[in-house]
């Protein structure tokens, strides 16, 4: 864009499909895959790297201590996300392979593999058909932060890293029972996870390398590397304790995995406040609009507004509030639209309250392209709601506004002539909230993403944690 045309008119519907289709992240891989690779044509390498379609398969990093279960995890991980097991084991046991052979050889008199070669027989492997579009998941690598570094710098990175921690008592008493099924690979256990078949148990054998003083040495080599390895990951790494049922290890693990990470892409905040009159909305839009920039969009004012302004819409809306009646939600919707569209809510972004209030005002507001990104369900109970607006009082002579519990009127005269306007009644409170609470479920299930807060504290709480929401967004699933 020429900069000396500004202000730019962009169409809201732009950083609507940009979100949408995640237009900032793929621009972002693919920047960052030119930088590791370089190619020397990168506009073919681009169209490849797209075809491919792989950029949320599984790249996941298991590791932990002897005992500590991380292959059974990599194992039940890989099964679940039908991606591919990578361990030291399989890539040097590859067949036609000359670094897979020359790697076998290193190992079978050293116990070890050069971190060179290790990266090589890595990059072989991760560039095959499976594994490009199935993921892969690496099982104890990295070791040490010479492996890591070089694994880094060939341009492998995890996306998730999980390391699993345990107390050495426990994990030396786990590594004297653990056996072997050397036809399957499974590991099994003498006290925790004896396998029921005869057969299986008959065939079992106990490992190489897993007595008290053999398993003390390899904790110690462990711990010397973690504290070198681990903070290569600082913004990928979780650490899940080994020392519980293993189903659970499991299913934290798949939850983390299954989750992407939170955007660095620049958002322009589309807020929705939903909640029952008297909940704080206009309070929390308020607070939103004048900390952050945001336009406060109330529905109700709105349509106050194209009223007064003698708009387009205005004299039908006139009419409406004249017989006391529902205005119809295309009116709405239009008069909305319109303020939505206007260059400041697309520039700085908008909180919106008021609407929609049940299952087809949602689908509408989507079907004008005004999604909102981040949504908020403020949960307040009846006997707070109506504490909160059944003492509202207005002075007919100053117009000045009072509550008899919280902002009590100065002197006897003015509370004697105090008035309560017929919305703060109690029987209309009911009928607002039993009519919210109608279509609050179906709202609900239509913003799956929304983020349900306790309205039933003190205000600034309640914004507190909404802005929470909003500057640090829950990660979303991908898998």
């Amino acid at each position: 864009m020429d900069a000396t045309s500004a202000p730019h008119r962009i169409p809201p519907e732009m950083p609507l499909y940009g979100e949408t289709n995640n237009v900032f992240e793929i621009m972002q891989n693919l920047l960052e895959q030119l930088l590791i690779h370089q190619p020397k044509d990168p506009i073919p390498f681009m169209i490849d790297h797209l075809q491919q379609d792989n950029d949320n398969v599984p790249r996941i990093v298991i590791l932990g201590p002897p005992a500590s279960g991380k292959t059974t995890i990599a194992m039940w991980l890989c099964k679940h996300l039908n991606s591919v097991l990578l361990t030291m084991e399989n890539l040097i046991a590859k067949e036609y392979s000359s670094l897979a052979a020359g790697a076998r050889k290193h190992y079978q008199k050293m116990k070890s593999v050069p971190s060179a070669q290790l990266v090589r027989l890595i990059e072989e492997r991760l560039s095959e058909e499976d594994c490009v579009h199935r993921g892969w998941i690496l099982d104890g690598i990295p070791e040490t932060r010479e492996q890591a570094l070089t694994i880094r710098t060939h341009g492998i990175a995890p996306r998730h890293v999980i390391a699993l921690s345990a107390p050495d008592t426990v994990l030396i008493e786990r590594n004297l029972g653990k056996r072997v099924d050397p036809q399957t690979g499974e590991i099994y256990h003498t006290t925790f996870d004896w396998p029921p078949a005869p057969e299986v148990q008959q065939r079992l054998v106990v490992p190489a390398g897993i007595s008290e003083l053999e398993t003390a040495r390899r904790l110690l080599a462990h711990h010397r590397n973690s504290v070198q390895v681990l903070p290569l990951y600082p913004r990928v790494l979780k650490v899940i304790s080994a020392d519980q049922p293993c189903v659970d290890v499991f299913y934290q693990a798949l939850t983390y995995v299954q989750t992407k990470h939170r955007s660095n892409a620049p958002f322009t905040p589309r807020v929705l406040l939903c909640g029952p009159v008297g909940s704080g909305k206009s309070l929390q839009a308020a607070l939103l609009a004048q900390k952050y920039g945001l336009v406060n969009v109330c529905c109700g004012q709105l349509l106050k507004e194209a009223v007064a302004g003698k708009s387009r819409y205005g004299q039908d809306i006139q009419s409406y509030f004249e017989k006391e009646m529902t205005v119809p939600d295309s009116i709405v919707a239009n008069v909305l639209s319109q303020r939505l569209s206007q260059y400041d809510c697309v520039q700085r972004g908008w909180v919106l309250h008021g609407f929609p209030r049940d299952l087809d005002q949602a689908n509408l507001l989507n079907h004008m392209g005004a999604r909102p990104n981040r949504v908020f369900f403020l949960n307040v109970p009846l006997d707070s709601v109506i504490e909160r607006l059944t003492p509202r009082r207005t002075d007919p002579v100053t117009g000045e506004r009072y509550h008899l519990m919280y902002k009590p009127p100065p002197t006897m005269e003015v509370q004697a002539r105090l008035l309560q306007n017929p919305r703060d009644a109690e029987e209309h409170i009911r009928f607002k909230l039993d009519l919210f609470y109608r279509s609050s479920a179906e709202l609900e299930e239509f913003y799956k993403e929304a983020i349900a807060v306790n309205g039933d504290q003190d205000p600034y709480t309640v914004f507190e944690y909404i802005e929470s929401g909003i500057i640090r967004p829950l990660p979303t699933k991908v898998l």
